[in-house]
C-alpha cells in the first residue's frame, strides 16, 4: 500500500528528477568542473596535450559555458518541452541483403540514428561513431532513451572493415556496442587517448590506431584524417580531458566525407576546407545546442557556416532525432538548418533514419518530420 500522500504523477515527476541528478552526476555529456589530478598517460608529443589533459585550439570569440552546477540544476528543476517526439520516429528497416546490393563501385552512408552511421565504401564496410544500446548512459536504467530502434541490430551487421570514432562521450561510445563488435572489426581509428577505452571494453590493442590533429593513415584503400574539433571528454567526474576529441576526413576513391563528430563553432573549420579543397558530402553536428553550453555545441545557423567554411558540396544532417540532449524541441534542428539550407540555396540531407545515401548522387530531400509531433 502507498502511503506517501503525493500524487503519482509527482511521485513519478520526483523519481525522473531524482535519476536525473544520478545520471548528471555520473556522465560528463554537458560541461561539469572536474579534477585534473594524477597523470594517467602522456601525449607530450601532442600540441594539445597541456599538463595532463588535452586542450582546444585558441579562440578569441569562444562564449564561455555556465557553470557544472548551474547545468546540471537545469536538468534537474529546469522544464522541457516537445524535446521527446510523441509520435513514432519513422525507421527504413534494413537487412543484410539491402547493403550487399548496394553498387560496390560507389560510397554509400547509411544512417542509423544519432551520430551513428555505417559507410559503404567501394564495396567495404565501416562505422563511425556507433552506438546500438537503447540508452545514452552509463547506466541501462537511466540517462537519454532512444526515440527509435536502430534499422538493423548488431546481429545484422556486415563484416566490419574499419570503426571510426570522434570522442568518448556516452552518446558516441558505446558499451554494449563496442563489446559486441570488439573481435569483429579489423581495425579501430580513434583519437590519442581513446585506446585504453577500447581495450577495457575487450578490442585488442593491435587492431587500434590513435591519432592527433592532422595525422593521416590508410586502412585497405581508404584515407582517414583526424582533424580538429571544439569539444571536451569524459565518462565520469574525473577523466575530464584525458582522451582527445576529432573530426574526421574519410577519403574513398576520389571523393572525401567530412565528419564534424561533436563541435562547437571555431576557425578550424575553415582550415580544413582550405587544406582538403571541400568536401563532396560533410555530416554536421546538428542537435543538442543551447546557451548554456555555447562553445562545445553548434546551433543549427553555425552548422550552416561550418559547412559553408568546409565547402562543401552537400550538407547532411547528424546528432539529432535519437537522444533527448537539451532543451530545444526535437525537430528544433531540423526546421532551422532545412530552413537555412533552402534560404541559402545549399543541397541538405536529412534522411529518414535507415536511408541509404550514395555519395554525388542526386537524390530528392523530404522534411520526414513535418507533421510529427
Amino acid at each position: 500500500m502507498n502511503n506517501d500522500p503525493r500524487p503519482p504523477n509527482l511521485l513519478k515527476r520526483s523519481f525522473r528528477r531524482c535519476a536525473t541528478l544520478l545520471f548528471a552526476a555520473s556522465c560528463t555529456l554537458v560541461a561539469a568542473c572536474t579534477s585534473n589530478s594524477g597523470c594517467e598517460a602522456r601525449y607530450d608529443a601532442s600540441p594539445q596535450f597541456k599538463g595532463c589533459t588535452f586542450q582546444n585550439l585558441p579562440n578569441p570569440e569562444v562564449m564561455p559555458s555556465a557553470s557544472g552546477w548551474r547545468i546540471w540544476s537545469r536538468f534537474i528543476v529546469g522544464s522541457k518541452i516537445d524535446t521527446v517526439p510523441v509520435d513514432p520516429i519513422p525507421v527504413r528497416m534494413l537487412s543484410t541483403a539491402d547493403l550487399d546490393a548496394l553498387d560496390a563501385k560507389a560510397n554509400h552512408v547509411v544512417r542509423l540514428g544519432h551520430s551513428s552511421h555505417l559507410f559503404k565504401l567501394q564495396g567495404k564496410y565501416w562505422l563511425i561513431d556507433p552506438v546500438f544500446s537503447e540508452r545514452a548512459s552509463p547506466f541501462s536504467f537511466v540517462g537519454p532513451k532512444r526515440f527509435h530502434k536502430p534499422p538493423l541490430t548488431l546481429e545484422q551487421l556486415p563484416p566490419i572493415e574499419g570503426l571510426v570514432l570522434s570522442h568518448d562521450h556516452y552518446d558516441h561510445l558505446d558499451v554494449a556496442t563496442i563489446e559486441y563488435l570488439a573481435l569483429r572489426v579489423k581495425h579501430y581509428f580513434v583519437p590519442l587517448g581513446v585506446r585504453a577505452r577500447l581495450v577495457a571494453m575487450g578490442v585488442p590493442a593491435e587492431r587500434v590506431t590513435e591519432f592527433d590533429w592532422w595525422q593521416s593513415g590508410e586502412h585497405d584503400g581508404v584515407k582517414l584524417t583526424a582533424t580538429p574539433a571544439q569539444h571536451f571528454s569524459g565518462r565520469t567526474l574525473t577523466d575530464r580531458d584525458r582522451t582527445l576529441w576529432a573530426s574526421w576526413v574519410v577519403q574513398s576513391g576520389d571523393q572525401r566525407i567530412f565528419y564534424s563528430g561533436d563541435s562547437g563553432y571555431f576557425p578550424g573549420f575553415k582550415q580544413i576546407g582550405e587544406r582538403f579543397g571541400g568536401f563532396d558530402l560533410a555530416l554536421m553536428e546538428n542537435g543538442a545546442y543551447d546557451a548554456y553550453w555555447p562553445a562545445v555545441h553548434m546551433t543549427p545557423e553555425q552548422s550552416v557556416q561550418a559547412f559553408e567554411d568546409l565547402r562543401g558540396k552537400v550538407l547532411y544532417s547528424v546528432h539529432n532525432s535519437t537522444f533527448d540532449l537539451a532543451f530545444h524541441t526535437w525537430h528544433d534542428p531540423l526546421d532551422r538548418i532545412a530552413d537555412l539550407s533552402q534560404a541559402k540555396k545549399i543541397e541538405l540531407a536529412t534522411p529518414v533514419i535507415g536511408e541509404v545515401l550514395t555519395v554525388g548522387k542526386a537524390r530528392t530531400n523530404e522534411r520526414w518530420w513535418q507533421g510529427l509531433r
